[in-house]
């Protein structure tokens, strides 16, 4: 009997492969003919049209949390349950949004690229001055799991926590120290804004001109959501006048990476 056929971005993980291994066939994405499963790993695109040309498809499985690149009505539709990993990465992701913010606060990818550089001649400790992390305001613009974590991790350092969501949590606010804020009240306040928001048509260039102009010059934007969340090309425009000091980004509308820019202080 033949092995399922598992349409996916290759390559993926050697985990991956490990399970799935003597399981399925794995097929490229760009493949033809029978498949019975639709895996993604990078976060293509799995359309309506997709779905219709791979009709024998049985489910489609996404490797993380967020299915914004799957149709997934198109899929209810058809019937296709679409499965993926809730929950699994909400400590990771906090564990990083914490140290963007530290990276970008303290400017520890400036400083390291000064200190190796040429222009390390002499020793001035009030050269290249970040920004307090401890003591300071820290805003979550989504109080879900993610957010609770990083809320969590802000507490150790001794952070003010505004949070904005749809919805208030009188749990978050007793458990985690945290105050409800309106969109504008954040912004305003926060000096360091992190993004935990799923991407919704709601939530698309959810921080625009509008929203970095209300920011405090000295606050820095964090995003680990979804790079759409971020309009690219405002956040361009602030950092370039130093509207703000600085954005520390996990991901971009363009790719999925680690990245930090700060502006000079």
């Amino acid at each position: 009997m033949p092995l399922p056929r598992v349409l996916a971005d290759l390559p993926v993980s050697s985990a991956v492969l490990e399970l799935l291994g003597g399981r399925v066939e794995l097929v490229p994405w760009n493949a033809t003919g029978r498949v019975d499963a639709i895996y993604t790993y990078g976060h293509p695109t799995v359309d309506a049209a997709m779905m219709d040309r791979f009709a024998g498809s049985k489910v489609i499985s996404n490797f993380g949390v967020g299915v914004d690149h799957i149709d997934v009505k198109a899929a209810t539709e058809r019937n296709i349950p679409v499965g993926n990993t809730p929950g699994i990465l909400d400590g990771a992701t906090a564990d990083l949004a914490f140290a963007l913010i530290l990276a970008a606060g303290r400017r520890i990818v400036e400083g390291d690229r000064y200190a190796r550089g040429p222009d390390f001649t002499r020793y001035d400790p009030s050269y290249m001055l970040g920004r307090e992390v401890h003591g300071s305001t820290l805003g979550v613009f989504g109080m879900g799991r993610i957010g609770r974590q990083v809320a969590m991790r802000a507490n150790g350092f001794g952070m003010k926590v505004l949070y904005h969501n749809r919805n208030r949590s009188d749990e978050a606010e007793v458990a985690l120290k945290a105050r409800y804020a309106t969109k504008d009240e954040l912004l305003a306040a926060a000096d360091y804004v992190v993004l935990t928001v799923p991407l919704t048509p709601e939530t698309r260039s959810f921080i625009g001109r509008a929203e970095l102009a209300k920011m405090k010059p000295t606050a820095t934007l964090v995003n680990v959501a979804r790079g759409a969340v971020v309009d690219k090309d405002a956040l361009t425009e602030a950092l370039s006048a130093k509207r703000i000091f600085a954005a520390a980004l996990d991901v971009t509308v363009l790719c999925a990476t680690s990245c930090i820019r700060a502006a000079e202080a």
